[in-house]
């Protein structure tokens, strides 16, 4: 091998590296903190039921626009339709604009007609740490 693709491949092997780092993993006991921000709006846990928004148990893993019994913003319901399913990124990228995310996550899926109006969740976590470590308390308490 060229010594020139060995220093390109080591290049890769470190910046990859280097994203794994800049990408700390959340700490759900921190994020059982910043979910007290959450409780206005939402329950989780054992006896969850809806409050102004959806209970957050199971919610890795289920369709955007889904709770059985919430009547959800006709954008969220939009981006369940066109196939946003809470995972992770999906979850990291929506806490920090909902309204932002989901009009651009049903624009970049050919929805761009149904990306009007508004969610009804107002909040929005900034702090990307904060927002690291909800997740890992959601996950939880998800199957």
């Amino acid at each position: 091998m060229p010594r020139f693709s060995l220093v390109l491949a080591a290049g890769a092997v470190l910046a990859t590296m280097g994203s794994a780092a800049a990408q700390p993993a959340g700490n759900a006991e921190n994020g059982a903190d910043v979910f007290k921000k959450c409780r206005a709006c939402h329950m989780i846990g054992e006896g969850a039921r809806t409050l102004v928004g959806p209970p957050q148990n199971n919610l890795i893993g289920r369709k955007a626009g889904t709770f059985e019994g919430y009547s959800y913003s006709p954008l969220n319901k939009a981006a369940g339709e066109a196939g946003l399913v809470w995972n992770e990124q999906t979850i990291f990228e929506y806490l920090a604009a909902p309204n932002a995310f989901l009009k651009k996550f049903l624009t970049d899926n050919g929805k761009a007609d149904q990306a009007t109006g508004s969610t009804k969740m107002a909040f929005k976590l900034s702090d990307e740490q904060d927002r690291r470590d909800v997740i890992a308390y959601l996950k939880t308490f998800s199957k």
